[in-house]
């Protein structure tokens, strides 16, 4: 079991993107959750980046209605097993019981789990169900910026929605995805020493920023190196508002919003 978390509460924020599902988390969730509503998130979107993973997330999210809302999809380091005769009909099946959108999936040309051509098909067909059922795109996206430009102008001219998650990449890539009306969403990384591109936290347009915490990965200073939680995600906010000119109350309110709206959730 994790240490108790140190927390620095925000009134309401959102935490957009959370493996809730992940074995880090087993007997602990609903501790985690709490420790994540006692800090003033308000939605907490539980990834699922397989069918496995998004049958827990679609479990943690019923036991927290209004709280948590789920994902289903295929991580780019396991695109190798996509199957079109059972991972299409997954999504479906997901989307039916309530996922609000298709993800994570993405490139990661970092790891190359799994070769790159596999990569770009598989999340073609995750796009393609995005299209079909409606819904946004999660994108994970690493040391793949060309192909990742590629595929937001074919998302752009589908009408497919997404966002840029734990974004990391050049301020290019965000000005590619915001012209293809993307939103692009900052991760506890943006709280380590070795950031220094301020000018990438200013360039996200208000109504298309938001934040996560991407746990149990990248927990913020000043929790780095522990298990990460949705509770810390206020460390983020605050880093964040300080580099908009805003406050942490402003900015966890903001982004709250635009969760909401991007994810199409119910408001309070």
């Amino acid at each position: 079991m994790s240490e108790t978390p140190a927390i620095m509460p925000v009134a309401s924020y959102a935490d957009s993107h959370v493996h809730l599902a992940s074995t880090a988390f087993t007997d602990e969730v609903d501790a985690v959750i709490d420790r994540a509503r006692a800090a003033g998130a308000r939605a907490l979107v539980c990834i699922g980046e397989s069918p496995e993973a998004a049958e827990r997330a679609r479990a943690i999210a019923a036991r927290f209605p209004g709280l948590v809302h789920h994902t289903c999809g295929l991580h780019p380091h396991d695109a190798a097993q996509w199957d079109p005769a059972v991972h299409p009909e997954a999504i479906r099946d997901a989307v039916r019981l309530g996922a609000v959108a298709v993800g994570e999936c993405g490139l990661d040309y970092h790891y190359d789990h799994a070769p790159r051509e596999v990569q770009r098909r598989t999340l073609d067909a995750q796009l393609a169900l995005a299209a079909e059922l409606d819904r946004p795109i999660v994108l994970h996206t690493r040391e793949a910026e060309d192909d990742t430009r590629d595929m937001l102008r074919a998302a752009a001219s589908a009408g497919v929605r997404g966002v840029l998650h734990c974004f990391t990449g050049s301020a290019s890539l965000a000005l590619a995805g915001l012209d293809a009306g993307w939103f692009v969403s900052f991760s506890g990384i943006v709280t380590f020493r070795n950031w220094h591109d301020e000018s990438l936290l200013a360039l996200v347009p208000d109504d298309r920023l938001l934040v996560e915490s991407d746990a149990p990965y990248l927990a913020p200073i000043p929790n780095r190196g522990k298990r990460n939680e949705p509770a810390w995600v206020p460390h983020t906010i605050r880093r964040l508002a300080a580099a908009r000119g805003s406050t942490a109350e402003a900015l966890a309110a903001l982004t709250l919003r635009n969760t909401q709206r991007f994810f199409r959730l119910p408001t309070e």
